[in-house]
């Protein structure tokens, strides 16, 4: 899942009251918990959902296992299923089809090779927080256009989560605007597995919610169909600032 660069909206002093259930967050495990002990790492709240976790001082003392899990620096996870998808090299595959002339099947090595483009941007997550200056690297959406050709019926652009059931959805001119990419990199290094690896979807212009995570397949349709979190009540159309009750 998706855990968004325009100018930040100023922060509402209290989350909207007619959202659904937020998603689930990152949940902390027995060896995360003893490593927070043994660091000296105090007030941590611990139960079935953990807001907020520890940031870098803790995930350099973690086990690398774990140190990968632990997202630092502001960020909250969520994730809808458990355990988090782990990506593989050798069998990863990244399936564009659809309404596509030239449907493609990219193993790892030739989705390195596709050229590539970097931006800064802030993240936004619906439930009221922000991530500023993120560091991405990725495939701009138009080369991914430009590799599969859709055809004129197609709209739509569906994004499949590793994550089992996440999925969501854009249209085809939101796909297409110009910071929107496929993110290989963040911050200077590979995705973590927390933060989606391999790939993530970035649209700096909406919420967290729909830049979905752990990717797996990009399909092209012609009709339209509601994410995991839409059919749960949130807007198709998640504009940072200007969506889900927010503006």
């Amino acid at each position: 899942m998706a855990d968004g660069a325009s100018t930040p909206p100023v922060a509402p002093d209290h989350e909207p009251t007619d959202l659904p259930e937020r998603p689930r967050e990152f949940r902390i495990g027995r060896a995360a918990f003893l490593a927070t002990v043994v660091a000296g790492v105090g007030g941590i709240f611990l139960g079935p959902r953990l807001s907020k976790l520890v940031t870098d001082p803790l995930a350099g003392v973690l086990p690398s296992s774990l140190g990968d899990l632990i997202p630092g620096n502001g960020w909250r996870i969520y994730n809808v299923q458990d355990p988090f998808p782990t990506f593989h090299p050798a069998t990863y595959r990244l399936v564009v089809d659809g309404l596509v002339t030239r449907p493609v099947s990219l193993n790892w090595d030739q989705i390195t090779a596709l050229p590539g483009a970097s931006q800064t941007s802030t993240f936004h997550c619906v439930t009221g927080w922000t991530v500023d200056g993120v560091r991405w690297e990725g495939i701009r959406a138009q080369t991914l256009v430009d590799l599969v050709r859709p055809m004129p019926s197609a709209q739509y652009v569906t994004f499949q989560s590793l994550e089992g059931p996440y999925v969501d959805q854009l249209s085809l001119a939101q796909f297409t605007l110009p910071d929107v990419m496929i993110a290989r990199q963040m911050d200077g290094g590979p995705i973590s597995r927390a933060h989606g690896a391999p790939l993530r979807l970035v649209i700096p212009e909406m919420y967290g919610y729909k830049n979905v995570k752990w990717l797996s397949s990009i399909t092209f349709t012609a009709a339209p169909s509601p994410g995991y979190w839409e059919v749960r009540g949130y807007d198709v159309n998640a504009w940072v600032g200007r969506s889900n009750g927010y503006g």
